[in-house]
């Protein structure tokens, strides 16, 4: 898969993107090593029985991740600064839960460069785990 580069000016309202992913154990250690986030929800199974969730789960910030893989790579792709993100996380990825990030262009500021996309994640069954809205720089 290629990195695209679409440019301001082809940009429109309604534009979207969006990209798979199974969650793999080896995605969350792995998460957890380059943060140094080791809640024990994330790693530890015996702990993780102990709380609402009954299980390990994925660091939301790993889940998040994904929006920015697709912001980069696809719409608006290359050439683009993340300038800021609101998340807010809505339900868990379990390990093994297939998500989808996508992103949808919902502002344009010409006199800025500035490109306002919705931002979510869902697991394969449709749920929404995360919800949010990131602004970027677009040359």
């Amino acid at each position: 898969m290629g990195v695209q580069d679409i440019p301001f000016a082809a940009l429109k309202i309604g534009d979207k993107a969006s990209m798979s992913k199974t969650v793999t154990e080896y995605d969350v250690y792995t998460f957890a090593g380059v943060t140094g986030d080791f809640n024990p929800v994330h790693i530890n199974s015996e702990f993780a029985k102990t709380t609402m969730f009954k299980e390990r789960i994925a660091h939301g910030m790993l889940a998040a991740g994904f929006i920015s893989a697709v912001l980069g790579t696809t719409l608006p792709g290359a050439n683009t600064i993340y300038m800021g993100q609101e998340l807010s996380f809505k339900a868990p990825v379990k390990i093994g839960d297939t998500v989808t990030a996508t992103v949808e262009v919902i502002e344009l500021i010409e006199a800025k460069n500035r490109v306002i996309c919705r931002t979510t994640v869902t697991n394969q069954d449709g749920v929404l785990v995360v919800d949010g809205k990131a602004t970027m720089l677009k040359k």
